[in-house]
C-alpha cells in the first residue's frame, strides 16, 4: 500500500476509534491509531474516570494496544479530535511516542478541517531517552 494511502486508513481507524470514547466529564473525544513497520494498525480512544488520574489518552492506548500485542516499530499515529487545540497530544503522550520512535510521523487532524503533520521528536524535543537513563 502507498504511503499516502496508509496514512488515509490510519486517519480513518483514528476517526473511528474516536467514536467510542468514553467522556462523561470533560465532554472531549479523541482517537487515535498507530501503523506499524510491518503494515498493522492499532486503535484507542480516550477513556476517562471519575478519579481523573485513572483515565487513558486515546494515543497511549493505541500504542500501548500495540506493544501488548508484539507490534514491531510504530512509524506513524493519527490523532483525531474537534479541532487544533483537540489533537495535540499531552506531555505524557508525547514522550511515550519518542519512547517507540522519535521519528514517528504524527498526523494531526480536526473533524472541522484542521490537519497538520509532524514528527514525535519535533513535539518533545528534549525528551527522557534510555541513554541518559543508563549513565551512571
Amino acid at each position: 500500500m502507498a504511503e499516502r494511502g496508509r496514512y488515509t486508513t490510519l486517519i480513518e481507524a483514528a476517526k473511528k476509534a474516536r467514536s467510542h470514547a468514553y467522556s462523561p466529564y470533560s465532554g472531549v473525544k479523541i482517537g487515535s491509531a498507530v501503523l506499524t513497520a510491518e503494515g498493522a494498525i492499532f486503535s484507542g480512544a480516550n477513556i476517562e474516570n471519575a478519579s481523573y488520574g485513572l483515565s487513558v489518552c486515546a494515543e497511549r492506548m493505541a500504542i500501548f494496544k500495540a506493544i501488548s500485542e508484539g507490534a514491531g516499530k510504530i512509524v506513524a499515529i493519527a490523532v483525531v479530535g474537534k479541532s487544533e487545540d483537540f489533537t495535540k497530544p499531552c506531555g505524557a503522550c508525547r514522550q511515550v511516542m519518542v519512547e517507540f520512535n522519535p521519528k514517528m510521523k504524527v498526523l494531526r487532524r480536526g473533524v472541522d478541517g484542521f490537519s497538520e503533520d509532524g514528527s514525535a521528536e519535533k513535539l518533545l524535543p528534549s525528551h527522557f531517552n534510555p541513554e541518559e537513563l543508563s549513565r551512571k
